[in-house]
């Protein structure tokens, strides 16, 4: 498989991770200095316990993704992935749709790739 695909491939699982509904399954997707920026809280998360921290209640919604638009640059270890993407969510049977931006920064480890950094804001009108 050639690293572009890789890359692409990367928001599939992670995705994957979130329908589990396991904040624990999708903090194992991110190198243990991460730094996330999530899109719907204005706290910038440092580490796992406050990346699981979002997830627990993000997950609640039971968020369910699909990019847009993707942008993958590679250079040596590290890999972008930036571009826009929708979440669908439903909480209490009401259901939304937001649309976001996002960066997804990964390091490719011993465990393959994790992402270091994610950056996620509702997409402007």
């Amino acid at each position: 498989m050639n690293t572009i695909n890789e890359i692409s491939d990367q928001f599939v699982m992670w995705n994957k991770a979130l329908q589990t509904g396991n904040p624990d399954i999708v903090v194992a997707c991110y190198a243990e200095d991460a730094i996330l920026l999530p899109t719907v809280s204005a706290k910038v998360r440092h580490d796992h316990d406050e990346i699981r921290d979002y997830f627990v209640h993000f997950l609640a919604k039971n968020p369910s993704g699909r990019i847009t638009e993707q942008n993958i640059r590679l250079y040596d270890n590290i890999a972008i992935n930036s571009g826009l993407y929708t979440f669908s969510l439903t909480e209490n049977d009401d259901h939304s749709d937001v649309a976001a931006r996002f960066t997804f920064v990964y390091k490719k480890s011993e465990e393959g790739w994790l992402i270091i950094e994610h950056h996620s804001s509702i997409l402007p009108e």
